[in-house]
């Protein structure tokens, strides 16, 4: 079944704001054995949204449209369809009573404006909207069921999932057709330097489709199939998985969706040890991604974000004659960063990071790129050099955060540390106590 998505808004169509919502709402078709065939992006204009609706008509089965369903004179999305289907606009009773509920609820006076976000096409079926001011509908234009839906976000994922791909399901009746993915998110190399190692997949593997895409600091690899049977299906994207895997080992740390914070969690939780983290140069982003993570608190001890010389003596117990001797950006200011946040914190691990993040502040020894990253277990503490030629300060901040995680990720996997980017090692300090 053959799928298009299309977004609505001048918005949209002039770059103001970036369509998160075609991404989401392509995945997640695909994944219900969907091929979906084109995204495309129109803006706030009566005539070019009729004639778009006819095309898609004409060549699709299923289209989901987003935007357009609000109270204002630029919102046109059901009075375009309505002219493309030939049918009149009418009132919803039901949803108009939904929407004065709302503001009752919130001790507001509707605005006559909104009566027009209960206007649907004749022929169209009300999608409920639990979590907004703004319905949808479905209808029939040509060929094609499209679905409408806000361009709201979070508003438009709640009524995909209880809405739209419910009805599309029962549109497919008896296709049995699947369609699975399987992705291998990599960290240390390049989008080039890992496509030349599976480019011969789809040769070796037939029926698989390779894709590459760089999701800094990631870059993923996934492979897609599809067919009636799904055991063959999942057999084939097994198969080519595990060699995929095999060719980008030295890279992979998942190969199951998950990103770097959860893979350490995992690790974490399976050897019941707790983590404690000490940052510089990346300005808590270890922290926000661990406690993104649910239930965090039973492994996650403690997150300190020590930026000048004093906090890290006063809050992390690194010595003066250290930073005195080397400055903050040195592999033994790091060392003892993890070994205190790891003794303050009563983790069984620790990492740090202090680096120059630039774009200003570099030198020639210690040039924009360069963090050193510090790792703390009960038998010491180590300090790492690595430097990365970006000069863009958040690209920095991301890529330190997940090399101090990639660090200690290896280390729980009794993998040797990362060879991407790495300057030099300093000997262990060796610590007591835990």
């Amino acid at each position: 079944m053959k799928a298009e998505i299309l977004a609505t808004g001048d918005e949209i169509r002039t770059g103001a704001l970036v369509d998160s919502n075609s991404a989401y709402i392509a995945e997640r078709l695909e994944q219900i054995g969907l091929e979906v065939t084109r995204h495309l992006t129109v803006g706030d204009d009566m005539d070019t949204l009729v004639a778009i609706f006819h095309e898609i008509g004409a060549r699709a089965e299923v289209c989901v449209v987003t935007g357009g369903l609000g109270p204002t004179t630029d919102d046109l999305s059901a009075e375009a369809a309505a002219k493309a289907a030939g049918v009149e606009l009418a009132l919803d009773e039901k949803a108009l009573a939904y929407i004065e509920g709302l503001y009752k609820l919130a001790g507001r006076t509707m605005s006559e404006s909104n009566r027009k976000q209960a206007y649907f096409p004749e022929s169209a079926e009300r999608l409920d909207n639990p979590i907004g001011t703004a319905p949808g509908f479905s209808l029939t234009i040509g060929s094609c069921r499209f679905f409408f839906m806000p361009g709201v976000p979070h508003e438009m994922k709640r009524m995909l999932r209880e809405q739209t791909l419910p009805r599309i399901e029962k549109l497919r009746g008896t296709e049995q057709e699947v369609a699975l993915v399987k992705q291998i998110s990599t960290f240390g190399s390049t989008e080039s330097q890992i496509g030349e190692k599976v480019a011969d997949l789809p040769q070796k593997f037939p029926g698989v489709k390779l894709g590459l895409r760089a999701k800094f600091p990631e870059i993923q690899v996934k492979l897609y199939a599809r067919g009636n049977d799904e055991a063959a299906v999942k057999k084939l994207l097994q198969q080519a998985g595990n060699d995929a895997l095999s060719r980008v080992a030295d890279f992979a740390f998942s190969d199951e969706g998950k990103d770097m914070a959860q893979v350490l969690a995992d690790l974490l939780m399976m050897e019941k040890a707790t983590i404690a983290v000490a940052e510089s140069c990346t300005g808590g982003l270890i922290g926000d991604s661990i406690t993104n993570i649910a239930g965090c608190s039973a492994w996650f001890k403690m997150s300190a974000v020590c930026y000048t010389n004093a906090s890290k003596n006063k809050v992390l117990g690194v010595s003066e004659q250290t930073l005195e001797r080397h400055g903050a950006v040195h592999e033994e200011t790091a060392k003892e960063m993890a070994a205190g946040a790891r003794e303050v914190g009563d983790a069984t691990y620790a990492i740090s990071t202090t680096g120059i993040a630039g774009p200003a502040g570099g030198s020639e020894k210690k040039p924009v790129g360069t963090v050193c990253i510090g790792i703390a277990t009960p038998a010491g503490a180590e300090g790492y050099r690595y430097f990365f030629p970006f000069r863009e300060r958040e690209r920095n901040k991301q890529v330190f955060a997940m090399t101090a995680m990639d660090l200690l990720r290896r280390r729980l996997m009794g993998l040797p540390p990362p060879r991407y980017g790495l300057v030099k090692k300093k000997e262990s300090l060796r610590s007591t106590g835990k």
